[in-house]
């Protein structure tokens, strides 16, 4: 999952689990995963009564998807792609995607830290530009992580 995301970065676009199932021993479940762009699928009004009409979505149903599996008696996944193709272009950079830009426990951690020392949300988001030059978080995570840590 780490390489397909890596790979999916690379080109522009986020790679998420649509799908995953778990070998449980019972006949007809087996472990795979199905991964897809950020922007499969399709956006679901969770209630019906209300209705915005000055919203977007970032899907658009893009169709591109890979399936893995692991390799029998080996270690190691095999990934076949049944889809490559995508329906929007894809990104110069990732800043501002809230999939790329999540924290990772240990810059949670620096957040927490940081803010115990009452240093400045725009400090702390530089001090993890600087431990990570491929971080896609922004200011808006912080504070987030921030109120978090304090509630």
């Amino acid at each position: 999952m780490l390489w397909a995301r890596f790979v999916a970065h690379e080109n522009g676009f986020v790679a998420i689990i649509i799908r995953s199932d778990t070998d449980t021993g019972r006949r007809g479940r087996s472990l795979f995963v199905l991964i897809g762009c950020e922007m499969s699928g399709q956006y679901k009004c969770r209630n019906k009564e209300f209705v915005r009409r000055n919203t977007g979505t970032r899907k658009c149903g893009c169709p591109f998807k890979l399936r893995g599996k692991p390799v029998r008696g080996g270690e190691g996944w095999m990934v076949k792609l049944i889809c490559g193709i995508h329906n929007h272009e894809l990104a110069k950079t990732l800043v501002g995607r809230p999939y790329a830009g999540r924290l990772t426990k240990d810059e949670k951690n620096i957040i927490e830290d940081m803010t115990k020392s009452m240093v400045k949300p725009r400090n702390i988001l530089l001090t993890l530009k600087e431990h990570n030059t491929n971080s896609c978080t922004m200011i808006k995570q912080i504070y987030n992580a921030r109120n978090a840590y304090r509630s």
